[in-house]
C-alpha cells in the first residue's frame, strides 16, 4: 500500500513539475515577445536609452507630468517643483526624489537623441 502511495505522489509531483515548467517557458516567451515589440516601437537609440537608464520615455513623462518634450516645461514647472517637494529635509521621500531625477535624465537623453537626429536630417538635406 505504501509503495502505491509513494508512486502516486511521485507521478503527481512529476505532472505538476512539467506543467509548471511549461507555464514558465510560455511566460518567458511572452515576456520576450513583449520586449521585442516594445523595442521595435521605439527608435533604436531611444530603446537603448530606456534600457540604460531603466525607465521608458512614457514612464518618465508620466512621472514629471509632461505631454511634450519641451525643455523649459520639464525643468521649471515640473522637475524643480517635484524635486523640492520630495526633498528629505522637508519630509519628502528619497525614493520619489530619485524617481524624479531618473525621469529627468531620461527626458534629457531623449532630447539629446532628437537633437542629434535633427542635425543628421539637416546634413542629409544639404547633400
Amino acid at each position: 500500500m505504501a509503495k502505491y502511495l509513494a508512486q502516486i505522489i511521485l507521478v503527481g509531483a512529476q505532472v505538476v513539475g512539467r506543467a509548471f515548467m511549461r507555464a514558465l517557458r510560455q511566460e518567458f516567451a511572452a515576456s520576450q515577445a513583449a520586449a521585442n515589440a516594445r523595442g521595435r516601437a521605439e527608435r533604436p537609440q531611444s530603446a537603448a536609452a530606456s534600457r540604460i537608464i531603466g525607465i521608458s520615455l512614457q514612464e518618465a513623462q508620466q512621472i514629471l507630468n509632461v505631454s511634450s518634450l519641451n525643455p523649459e516645461e520639464i525643468q521649471k514647472q515640473n522637475y524643480d517643483h517635484l524635486f523640492k517637494v520630495n526633498d528629505k529635509s522637508v519630509g519628502g521621500s528619497f525614493y520619489l526624489q530619485s524617481k524624479v531625477v531618473r525621469a529627468k535624465e531620461r527626458l534629457d537623453e531623449e532630447l539629446r537623441i532628437q537633437a542629434k537626429g535633427d542635425k543628421e536630417k539637416g546634413r542629409k538635406a544639404e547633400t
